[in-house]
C-alpha cells in the first residue's frame, strides 16, 4: 500500500531516481561522552600506576582487580521501565572493553566502535562484536517502521544494529536526506530501551568515496511473486557499498505461496544470522552492480534488503498491544527535543496562545483520503467512500469523555488540531466550523523555515503529543501515532473506519 501524507505521494515499488544533491550531510560529533548517553569506560591507565608501587604479592591482587573491572561499561541509572527491559533476554549488554582498545577508544564515541568513522566501514568495526543493517524503500512513516523492525531483529540475533539515512524518495529527490539522529533522540534511545544502536555516519565517514563490498540477503525475491530482484533503495549508494545479493529461502515467507501477504518473521529471519541455517541457503548469488563481485552475506555485518515486511506473528503488526518491535524499540523513539520544541510552538500558534509558552492539553485527528481514494472499490462514490466530518466530531467527544473520566481533564473543541491530506477548502471550512484548528504548513511556512521534511515529521510529532488521538483506519501514519498516545501519556485514541458508506456508524 502507498502511504502518503499531505500532498506528499509515496510509491513503495517505484525505482529511486539519482539525487541532485549526493552529499549526504555530515554530523560533527562535537558533544561530549556523557551528555550523549554513552556508556563510560573505566580508568585503566591509573589503575596500572598505582600497582607499580605496590608490593609483587599486591601487585597480582590488584592487576587481577584492574582487569576484571575494565572490562564493564557503567551506564546512569535508568527507570524501572528500562529496567525491564535490561532484564529480559532479549537485552544486549555493550561489548566488553580489553586492555588493547583502551588507546582507540576515545571518550566521544560509542563504545561499538574504535573509533572516529573510518572511509571503509570494517576499518571501524570490532572484533568482538557483531552488527546488523538493512535499507529503506517506501514512504517516511514506513521507513520509520523499517527501522524498528531492524532495530529489534538486533534484539533478538544479539547484534548491534546500524541505522542510516532518510531518503526524500517521498519529498521530492531534489531534497537532501535527513539523518536518523535529527528526527530521533538516540542518545535517549540507547539509555531507556538499553539496546544498542549505532548511525552510519558514526561508523563510516559520510564524505568518504571509498566503495565497500558487502555481501546481504535478498528478502524481498522470496516473500512476493512479482519483482525478480532485491528491493530496490537508494540507501547503499549514500553509504557508497556495493551488495551481492543472496536469495533468501522460501521458508522466510511467514504464509508459504499466499501472494497477499509479504511478510517474514523475525525468527525465521533470524535462523540466517546463524551458522546452521546459514551455511545451507548460500548459493544464487547476484553479482554486484558496481564490482561485479559474489559474496556470500557477510557474518560480521548482518545485512537485509528489505524489512518492512517483517512481523512477528500477522502483518500489519504494529496495531496490536504485543507487537515486539514497538514494546522494545519503537515507543523508546523520541523525537529529538529540537522537534519537540516546534511543534509545541506550532500547536500554540494554532491556538492563538504564546508560542514559548506551556502547550495545554489537546487532541488531534488524522484525517487520510488522498491516495486512499484508490481503495474504495466498495463505495458507489468517494463521498460515501471516507467518514463525513459529523461522524469523525463523534469520536472526538468520545475521546473528550475518556480523557474527562480518567483524568479529569475537560479538553473543549477549541484545543481539538486537525491533520489532513484534503484539499477541499469546502471542508477545512467545516472542520473550522466545528471549532478544530487546522495545521497548515502552507500558512506557517515550514518548509521555507525548516525544509522539505518538517511538514510532515512536525505533524507526526503534534499527533503524538496529544492527550486525545483520533486517526484514519489502516494509515501507517496513524498507527504509530495512535501508539505513541496511548504509551506516551496513556491518552484515549480512536480510529476511523472508511471504505464504504456507513463504515463507522456505531
Amino acid at each position: 500500500m502507498k502511504e502518503t501524507y499531505g500532498h506528499i505521494r509515496t510509491q513503495s515499488s517505484a525505482p529511486l531516481l539519482p539525487y541532485a544533491d549526493t552529499t549526504p550531510p555530515s554530523t560533527p560529533f562535537v558533544t561530549s561522552f556523557r551528555s550523549k548517553g554513552y556508556p563510560v569506560p573505566s580508568r585503566r591507565k591509573s589503575a596500572f600506576v598505582l600497582c607499580a608501587f605496590v608490593s609483587v604479592i599486591s601487585l597480582g591482587v590488584l592487576a587481577s582487580f584492574a582487569i576484571h573491572s575494565s572490562r564493564s561499561f557503567p551506564v546512569s541509572p535508568l527507570s524501572s521501565s528500562a529496567q525491564d527491559v535490561l532484564d529480559s533476554p532479549f537485552n544486549m549488554p555493550p561489548p566488553e572493553t580489553h586492555e588493547d582498545d583502551v588507546a582507540t577508544l576515545p571518550d566521544e564515541y560509542p563504545p561499538w566502535v574504535l573509533g572516529p568513522p573510518t572511509q571503509s566501514f570494517r576499518d571501524n568495526l570490532r572484533n568482538d562484536t557483531k552488527y546488523i543493517t538493512s535499507w529503506l524503500s517506501a514512504g517516511w512513516n514506513n521507513d520509520v517502521m523499517t527501522y524498528m523492525n531492524l532495530i529489534y531483529l538486533g534484539v533478538v540475533t544479539d547484534r548491534v544494529p546500524i541505522v542510516a539515512m532518510f531518503t526524500p524518495s517521498h519529498i521530492g529527490g531534489d531534497a537532501p536526506v535527513i539523518t536518523f539522529g535529527e528526527v530521533f533522540d538516540v542518545p535517549r534511545f540507547r539509555e531507556e530501551s538499553g539496546v544498542p544502536l549505532l548511525e552510519w555516519l558514526e561508523v563510516k565517514d559520510p564524505e568518504s568515496e571509498e566503495v565497500d563490498e558487502l555481501g546481504c540477503w535478498n528478502i524481498w525475491e522470496a516473500v512476493q511473486y512479482y519483482e525478480h530482484f532485491p528491493r530496490g533503495s537508494s540507501i547503499p549508494d549514500w553509504l557508497r557499498l556495493d551488495i551481492s545479493y543472496t536469495r533468501a529461502p522460501d521458508w522466510v515467507k511467514q504464509i508459504p505461496n499466499y501472494e497477499h501477504d509479504k511478510c517474514s518473521t523475525f525468527w525465521s529471519l533470524a535462523r540466517l544470522a546463524y551458522p546452521e541455517d546459514r551455511e545451507k541457503n548460500l548459493g544464487n548469488v547476484l553479482p554486484s552492480p558496481h564490482h561485479g563481485v559474489s559474496l556470500d552475506p557477510d557474518e560480521h555485518l548482518l545485512c537485509y534488503d528489505y524489512l518492512y515486511y517483517a512481523c512477528a506473528a500477522q502483518m500489519s503488526e504494529y496495531d496490536y498491544s504485543y507487537a515486539p518491535q514497538w514494546k522494545h524499540v519503537g515507543q523508546y523513539m523520541h523525537w529529538t527535543k529540537e522537534i519537540e520544541t516546534i511543534a509545541g510552538q506550532y500547536v500554540n500558534h494554532v491556538f492563538g496562545l504564546p508560542e514559548d509558552g506551556p502547550v495545554p492539553p489537546y487532541i488531534t485527528i488524522h484525517v487520510r483520503h488522498g491516495d486512499f481514494k484508490n481503495w474504495c472499490w466498495e463505495a458507489e462514490t468517494i463521498e460515501d467512500c471516507f467518514a463525513p466530518l459529523p461522524v469523525i466530531a463523534r469520536r472526538v467527544r468520545e475521546v473528550q469523555d475518556e480523557i474527562l473520566e480518567r483524568k479529569g481533564i475537560y479538553i473543549p473543541m477549541t484545543r481539538v488540531v486537525m491533520t489532513s491530506d484534503e484539499t477541499d477548502e469546502a471542508w477545512w471550512d467545516e472542520v473550522a466550523a466545528l471549532g478544530w484548528a487546522r495545521m497548515n504548513h502552507d500558512e506557517q511556512h515550514t518548509e521555507e523555515q525548516y525544509g522539505r521534511w518538517h511538514p510532515v515529521i512536525l505533524d507526526a510529532a503534534i499527533q503524538s503529543g496529544g492527550l486525545g488521538f483520533v486517526g484514519t483506519d489502516r494509515s501507517t501514519f496513524s498507527v504509530l501515532s495512535r501508539r505513541r498516545v496511548l504509551d506516551w501519556h496513556d491518552g484515549a485514541v480512536r480510529m476511523v473506519l472508511w471504505g464504504r458508506k456507513g463504515a463507522d456508524d456505531h
